[in-house]
């Protein structure tokens, strides 16, 4: 069946439309950059997450810039849309991700990578801190620790640790139950790594979540990337997402820590994970739920 056409209004704004295509992308500047990044070739569970960076701009559309709590307008944040990085699977496409952030990174607030699946934060974060690795921090919204051997979609943890990051600068939120083994559960504590269970979720406030969290991974100031795994929520609000579970957290959970986490001038860059377009439900649940993680963060760096 075919999607509905959707109505203009001058009066109520599409976020679509607010997401601007530069004539020169090598030049644009702005405040928030957005930069599709397909990468899906390495990824443990078959996926098309290389699908899902058009479907989110696509998704926009159905929401406008006006958020309610906090009586935000979104009109003046200057959001630019980079475009897609062309395949950026395997050593070429990670150095082409890690160049293209590199180059743009200086032109804007904060730096959003729309996947593709988790394997882009490795390239994401080794592109903004350059060779100042060991001074950055890491916070993971994801119900796993990505911390298993090999280079995949649950790898970057450990890559980004064998690469220079400190265990004890990284933050993970949200590890699930049934969805880590021993293993690498104790490789996370070997590494030092800070773990926030699901089940803290349950018994702590957000607002206390994200501010234990940016304590410990931006200790004295220090640079924090943040990458926002869909699959941390619950299977019911994210069915496009091939690893999520039911017992995960909720959509407005994500939303709120998006932009709690956004606001915080020492978040440098963020990423939005593992949504697959192609294994959606049929109303588009995941991928809009994703759209409005964008406008969370755009929010946030209102508040800055």
């Amino acid at each position: 069946m075919a999607e509905p056409s959707i109505s203009h209004d001058p009066h109520w704004p599409r976020a679509a439309e607010w997401l601007a295509a530069p004539d020169d992308p090598r030049t644009a500047e702005g405040d928030l950059a957005l930069l599709g990044i397909p990468a899906h070739g390495t990824s443990i569970s078959p996926t098309g997450a290389h699908a899902t960076p058009a479907a989110v701009r696509a998704a926009l559309a159905r929401y406008s810039l006006f958020a309610a709590s906090g009586d935000l307008d979104l009109s003046a944040v200057r959001a630019i849309d980079l475009g897609d990085v062309e395949e950026p699977d395997g050593a070429d496409g990670e150095a082409r991700v890690a160049a293209a952030v590199a180059a743009a990174a200086p032109r804007f607030r904060l730096m959003l990578g729309i996947g593709g699946d988790n394997s882009i934060t490795y390239s994401l974060v080794r592109g903004l801190a350059g060779d100042a690795l060991a001074d950055w921090g890491l916070i993971t919204l994801d119900a796993h620790h990505d911390l298993r051997d090999g280079i995949s979609n649950g790898s970057p943890v450990r890559r980004l640790v064998e690469a220079g990051l400190p265990g004890a600068h990284i933050v993970q939120i949200g590890i699930a139950d049934f969805a880590n083994s021993a293993f690498y559960a104790k490789r996370a504590r070997e590494y030092g790594i800070t773990v926030i269970p699901r089940s803290e979720l349950r018994t702590h406030p957000i607002t206390t979540i994200a501010a234990s969290a940016l304590e410990v991974a931006g200790c004295g100031g220090r640079p924090v990337f943040v990458d926002l795994d869909v699959d941390v929520c619950d299977r019911a609000v994210v069915p496009g997402c091939p690893a999520s579970a039911p017992g995960g957290i909720s959509a407005d959970e994500l939303r709120w820590l998006a932009r709690l986490f956004a606001r915080d001038p020492r978040v440098r860059g963020l990423d939005i994970t593992e949504v697959d377009a192609t294994a959606d439900a049929a109303d588009g649940r995941t991928v809009r739920l994703a759209a409005l993680v964008v406008l969370e963060i755009a929010a946030g760096l209102t508040k800055r």
